[in-house]
């Protein structure tokens, strides 16, 4: 079973782990895949909108990969063209988000900062998300200014094709 741990210092080459550990916060432990269970710890969304079933990858800092599972029975499909089921865009974009949030939220310094939408740029629908679809969400952190702005892209796929892509912003919210 692989660790977040795993992914942390594969991209740092010859570099002297001595002078890692210094200048590179430590990540907590995490083992994947993250259950539901775990993300609720994470994010604050309840029912009926806790979107994300499962994180399947993580790479601390720079991208997640999380599962979001269509059935019949969500509370949407009811009163969204019963005749013709398909998954509303913006709780398409809203489960990118929540996988963005796993990315954010577990950034050093990060746990328990709440982030909200700052905007939503270029998304485009490629296919329609229909019940019994198991929509598989990559998020990559573009860049984090200040501790206080992420920018995000996003994709959505179903049976490997492209269904969904966007790139999103955030900013840590306070109350």
């Amino acid at each position: 079973m692989p660790t977040v741990n795993d992914h942390q210092n594969s991209h740092l080459g010859n570099i002297e782990t001595s002078t890692l550990e210094v200048a590179t916060p430590q990540v907590p432990e995490i083992k994947l895949p993250l259950d539901i269970k775990t993300i609720r710890e994470l994010l604050p969304h309840r029912y009926p909108f806790a979107l994300i079933d499962r994180i399947i990858d993580y790479v601390p800092g720079k991208k997640a990969v999380g599962i979001k599972n269509v059935t019949i029975n969500e509370p949407f499909f009811a009163g969204h063209i019963p005749p013709y089921p398909i998954m509303p865009g913006v709780l398409i974009v809203e489960s990118m988000a929540q996988v963005a949030g796993i990315v954010l939220t577990l950034l050093p310094g990060m746990r328990g900062e709440f982030f909200a939408f700052a905007g939503i740029d270029k998304v485009r629908f490629r296919r329609p998300v229909t019940p019994g679809d198991q929509l598989v969400i990559t998020v990559e952190l573009l860049s984090f200014k200040l501790s206080r702005i992420a920018k995000i892209q996003g994709k959505g796929t179903v049976d490997g094709l492209l269904a969904v892509e966007g790139e999103m912003l955030f900013s840590r919210f306070e109350y």
